[in-house]
């Protein structure tokens, strides 16, 4: 059985066997997980065809598509790539105008990723007002395309959930009801001890969550899932206050191969999860095919 698999396969033919399957949250099946930070990080350069015939070998059916200036003359042909390959075109990062008119020309939807600013104004009302105008223009974009807007934490003053929703709140009641909140724990690391409240605050509004090994004081700020001291609480978190959205897995690693990335935060995901359901069933964390390589 090949790595990539193995730990998720045996978890599920254990939850089959014990008859927990239906308490495997839908979100956290490998189908439904969306693969994000692997267009630049991967090591291995993978054209649109290779990087959807990767996905497609490792199981999961969507992608979130993040880019450089190299990229731009790909964009047609990823999309392309992932319809051939049944890949979802989940979320774009950014802005760009030759994607927007792509995604028209294929009558594609994705949820757009943007960074939410940091206005540096003397108050808080200033700074929402300010932020919520700055994205205007995006938020009226996306509503003709019929793509969702997701809010990107990214640090700063818009990295932080409290402004995230009040953001959100303000374009909401300009009409702009598309507009969410997309969080990444790796950079959430200041937050890790007020999670269960800021997901309860930002719950509404989430379009997607995107996982990380989580160390007190980002030590590293990119970890696989299941090395971390904080992760396995705050998937638990998520999954009793009822998120039942989507969730993201990273590369992010440009030093590496995405496949062997994805592949071992698979692998964490799965023992996480097993973890939660039934922690007296599972076995020792599993170490990273990377760390077994001695990268």
């Amino acid at each position: 059985m090949p790595r990539a698999l193995g730990l998720c396969s045996c978890l599920v033919l254990w939850m089959t066997v014990t008859g927990l399957t239906a308490e495997v949250p839908v979100n956290l099946r490998r189908e439904n997980l969306v693969a994000w930070c692997v267009v630049p990080f991967d090591a291995a350069q993978r054209s649109p065809a290779e990087r959807s015939a990767m996905l497609d070998g490792l199981g999961l059916r969507r992608c979130a598509y993040d880019w450089r200036t190299r990229h731009v003359s790909e964009f047609e042909e990823e999309i392309l790539q992932y319809r051939k390959h049944g890949i979802e075109y989940f979320a774009f990062w950014g802005q760009h105008e030759r994607a927007f008119r792509l995604f028209e020309k294929h009558n594609i939807h994705p949820q757009v990723w943007n960074t939410l600013p940091s206005p540096g104004k003397a108050d808080q009302a200033e700074n929402v007002a300010s932020a919520a105008a700055a994205l205007t223009p995006l938020a009226r974009r996306t509503s003709v395309l019929g793509c969702s807007l997701g809010l990107y934490n990214h640090g700063g003053w818009g990295g932080e959930p409290a402004n995230l929703v009040a953001v959100c709140r303000s374009l909401h009641a300009a009409g702009h009801r598309h507009v969410g909140i997309v969080y990444n724990w790796h950079h959430g690391h200041g937050r890790i001890r007020n999670w269960a409240e800021d997901l309860r605050a930002m719950l509404p509004f989430l379009h997607c969550v995107n996982l990380n090994g989580m160390n007190s004081g980002a030590k590293p700020k990119i970890l696989t899932l299941g090395q971390g001291e904080h992760e396995l609480t705050m998937l638990r978190i998520l999954i009793e206050i009822g998120y039942k959205g989507p969730i993201g897995i990273l590369d992010h690693q440009g030093h590496l191969d995405t496949k062997e990335v994805l592949s071992d935060n698979l692998d964490g995901l799965a023992w996480l999860t097993g973890k939660i359901l039934n922690p007296e069933s599972v076995g020792p964390r599993p170490i990273p095919g990377i760390q077994r390589k001695g990268r």
